[in-house]
């Protein structure tokens, strides 16, 4: 596991390593203003607020589910769940998202967690040819594309509103 240096803290590090592990670019850039939030970031990075992908944990029977969603989107749980042919998805606790991913709320990446967290991707996000995604703190972000996005989480594509 990565070591936190003074500048960048150990969840961004571990977003990088596996960025890289898997074939991908580190396209990660820190900023001075907190972006934890879909809004904040489309302001800072100048792009649709559609393009912001947001890395939501959800639990469903004890386990943790990411679903990466548009910023524009509002996940339709009950949808995603007939889809999964499940029970009931609950959006985590803030404890339950630290525990499972190593990154705080309004900062959580598309990887970089401790263990394989089941990964579903909201087909909306195709229609943007650059996607920006939390990369584990809430000052950080990093590009990536549609396909690129689905090979390194090893998503499930869905519609999830």
């Amino acid at each position: 596991m990565p070591k936190a240096t003074d500048s960048i803290p150990r969840a961004v590090l571990n977003l990088k390593s596996a960025l890289t592990t898997s074939g991908a670019q580190d396209t990660v850039q820190t900023f001075e203003d907190k972006v934890p939030t879909a809004a904040a970031a489309a302001l800072v990075l100048g792009c649709e607020v559609a393009a912001i992908t947001n890395s939501l944990i959800f639990e469903l029977n004890g386990a943790p589910l990411l679903i990466l969603a548009s910023g524009a989107a509002k996940v339709d749980t009950a949808l995603v769940a007939s889809h999964l042919g499940s029970g009931k998805i609950r959006r985590a606790t803030p404890d339950f998202v630290l525990e499972h991913t190593g990154q705080e709320v309004g900062g959580v990446a598309p990887v970089g967690h401790p263990r394989k967290i089941r990964t579903l991707l909201d087909v909306s996000l195709q229609a943007h040819p650059v996607l920006w995604a939390g990369a584990g703190d809430h000052n950080s972000m990093f590009s990536i594309s549609y396909e690129e996005l689905a090979r390194i989480t090893a998503a499930e594509p869905l519609e999830v509103r």
